[in-house]
């Protein structure tokens, strides 16, 4: 069903939702024309019913002489009761009534003219709610017979839908016992997002399950395992958490956005499913619900859980599986805990900058050189910049630092034939360094080579890298985000300098280390005093030897303790 035939459906069932709707099957005209006359004025049936807030409505009645014209309204109209004579000119005896029964879960009030008990007994054991004879029917018992039996219709519902959401709900609690014994087993994150889908739609209870997340850098929803019946359906879609975007307002989107489980009850009629109506319709899915995968502030993805019924996912199955996206969410991040712990693998994020050091960059074009930007120190009221250049004079790069906005001091610490190491100084932290050092990353590494500024972010595995790439592109409008890639430390013989200077010194004693070293303090013959250095931290020099000394036993004691 199309959105436009979905909202006609609905608006011309607003216009009659306040009258109780009637359908009569009967082809015989005196018996038709005495059923209207006694449901017309009768007030007290709507009022007993309850079908409407304007009680003084009279019930509206169509009429209908053939079952072929019967079902069709049956299929295209909202009815409340039916009225439904066995003997008709298309259909006979109770085969009629199993035909109008198996077409609908309307109540149904069988209509005869046999004196014949037998026969309205027959009809109550196979689906109808009551039974009346023609020649001994008065207003008041068709008004009576029609209010119990819509009464009992909904009752019999009431308990039906009980009995199913609580064998559904028996069903997920199993579910979810498995997928916390999947919990305990499994070694990997893949391993374990392909157990939940596998438990899922093992048992037929679900059509289809998958788990995607959002992608770093973009915000599209990208598939990382799936069981099920599939066939191709992830390809088609388009999902994603941006709430201005169309492909971004169903229950996956949503449910990441808000952090809550989305439920869609019909695929068919609901207007946010749109997007994905066709591709759903082909494979079987009529609801589904969508579980954010989020620890703390860790937004690791989301569960989606498709069903072949309408409004499968009701009532208390929906804290059953926001649970489990609890469960998957607690798992996953143990399971990063523990490979932090054995291995010193770190997340770098590669960025390029547009509009930041201009000069330079222009610099790295017109000259073929490489500009290399290998530490950043922040002081109190400082950053300071520490690399090298290959390929260039100092004083051609002197001249467009002096050009470029931002940065009030250059110092050369030493020089090759075709390569010296510098010191820049900006008078204050841009909030694009500021930031990332805020949020637990550090800018590793810079580069400005061939036109291009790119600059590398290192944060500890396990951290959310789509917050990060998401605050960094928030400062400046020409950031763009370029590749994420896992890099062990000890490949850069950094594991354990790296634990003492986040662990052991604070961030003075860290700041006047790395700027004494940077600076060339340490060398022989020294590019930089002790008073050089303290006045680009600015501090006096006699804090400067105490920072670097307290730093010096610290390390010390991490190496030689033992």
């Amino acid at each position: 069903m199309s959105e436009t035939n979905t909202q006609s459906t609905e608006e011309a069932n607003s216009e009659t939702d306040d009258a109780l709707q009637v359908l009569l099957i009967e082809d015989n005209p005196g018996d038709a024309r005495l059923i209207q006359e006694m449901l017309h004025g009768t007030e007290e049936l709507v009022k007993r019913v309850g079908a409407a807030e304007t009680v003084d409505q009279t019930p509206e009645l169509s009429h209908k002489t053939s079952l072929e014209d019967g079902l069709e309204t049956i299929s295209s109209e909202r009815t409340d009761v039916i009225l439904l004579d066995l003997n008709l000119s298309d259909s006979e005896g109770l085969s009629t009534l199993e035909t109008v029964h198996e077409a609908s879960e309307t109540p149904i009030v069988v209509l005869t003219g046999l004196r014949d008990q037998q026969v309205g007994i027959k009809a109550i054991q196979r689906g109808a709610q009551d039974f009346l004879v023609k020649d001994e029917v008065t207003s008041e018992l068709l008004i009576r017979t029609i209010h119990h039996a819509i009464e009992r219709a909904r009752q019999q519902r009431k308990r039906r839908q009980q009995r199913e959401q609580l064998a559904a709900l028996n069903r997920l609690n199993r579910i979810g016992h498995d997928i916390t014994h999947a919990v305990i087993t499994t070694e990997t994150r893949a391993e374990l997002e392909q157990q939940v889908c596998d438990r899922l739609t093992g048992s037929d209870a679900y059509r289809f399950a998958w788990i995607g997340e959002v992608n770093p850098g973009s915000d599209r929803v990208t598939p990382k395992a799936a069981a099920g019946v599939e066939e191709g359906y992830l390809d088609e879609i388009d999902v994603t958490v941006d709430e201005d975007e169309r492909s971004g307002q169903g229950p996956a989107g949503t449910a990441i956005r808000t952090g809550q489980v989305q439920v869609m009850n019909d695929a068919q009629t609901d207007p946010q499913f749109e997007p994905w109506r066709e591709p759903a319709h082909a494979r079987g899915y009529r609801s589904s619900a969508a579980i954010p995968i989020i620890h703390e502030d860790l937004v690791y993805g989301v569960l989606g859980v498709y069903s072949s019924s309408p409004r499968a996912f009701e009532g208390p199955e929906t804290a059953v599986l926001a649970r489990t996206g609890d469960v998957i969410a607690h798992a996953i991040t143990a399971i990063e805990r523990r490979d932090a712990l054995v291995s010193d693998a770190v997340i770098e994020l590669e960025f390029r900058v547009e509009e930041l050091a201009e000069p330079l960059i222009d610099l790295s074009s017109s000259e073929a050189c490489t500009i290399t930007i290998e530490q950043l120190v922040g002081g109190d009221e400082t950053l300071l910049v520490y690399g090298s250049a290959q390929d260039v004079s100092q004083d051609a790069f002197t001249e467009a630092v002096d050009r470029t906005d931002g940065i009030s001091d250059v110092r050369v610490l030493s020089a090759k034939r075709d390569e010296f190491e510098f010191e820049l100084v900006a008078p204050t932290a841009t909030s694009l360094f500021e930031t990332i050092a805020t949020h637990g990353g550090r800018v590793a590494s810079a580069t400005i080579d061939d036109g291009e500024f790119r600059f590398v972010v290192e944060l500890p595995r396990g951290r959310d890298t789509r917050q990060m790439i998401e605050l960094i592109r928030g400062q400046r409008d020409d950031i763009t985000y370029l590749a994420q890639r896992t890099v062990e430390r000890s490949e850069r013989g950094e594991a354990g300098a790296t634990s003492v200077l986040e662990d052991e010194l604070t961030e003075k004693q860290r700041a006047a280390l790395e700027t004494a070293y940077f600076g060339g303090y340490f060398d022989w013959p020294r590019e930089s005093t002790g008073e050089e250095i303290a006045d680009r931290l600015g501090i006096a020099p006699a804090t400067l030897n105490q920072h670097l000394r307290t730093a010096e036993r610290k390390f010390f004691d991490s190496v030689l303790g033992e």
